[in-house]
């Protein structure tokens, strides 16, 4: 399967939580657009630390990470990025990278926006059988 790129846009949570409050006007809510690899193969989302700043969101901590290359490492991690894709929303953590890394879209994301990927076009869709809204699967424990 070759490289699928996207455009997402990514905005602070927080910023938009205190305009919805009339505490700062919109046009104050800090936001980017960003092409990101759509990448099955990761867990989160991983984002460039420059993005990371321009979002204006805080280091929450620290995570492990393991490389495909089997390092490991660890690296940042902040909380409250609202990531969209395809017009679906979901407030998210991230791990961050160095500055100029290339964003990527990993499996909890595509999960939760319940959005599948095609390796035969290079595309990733809104799940087709959920065309409206993301459709989560739940197990339920009795």
């Amino acid at each position: 399967m070759g490289k699928i790129m996207m455009k997402v846009k990514l905005t602070n949570h927080w910023d938009l939580e205190n305009a919805r409050q009339g505490l700062v006007p919109l046009d104050q809510v800090r936001s980017v657009e960003v092409e990101a690899l759509i990448d099955t193969g990761a867990t989160m989302l991983v984002l460039p630390a420059d993005v990371v700043q321009r979002l204006g969101v805080a280091e929450e901590g620290r995570r492990k990470v393991r490389y495909a290359n089997g390092q490991v490492a660890e690296v940042p991690w902040v909380g409250g990025v609202r990531l969209e894709i395809l017009g679906r929303e979901m407030t998210c953590d991230a791990l961050v990278e160095a500055v100029g890394t290339v964003p990527l879209v990993g499996q909890i994301p595509l999960e939760a926006l319940d959005l599948v990927v095609d390796p035969k076009t290079r595309e990733a869709r809104v799940n087709p059988a959920s065309p409206d809204a993301p459709l989560l699967d739940l197990l339920a424990a009795s």
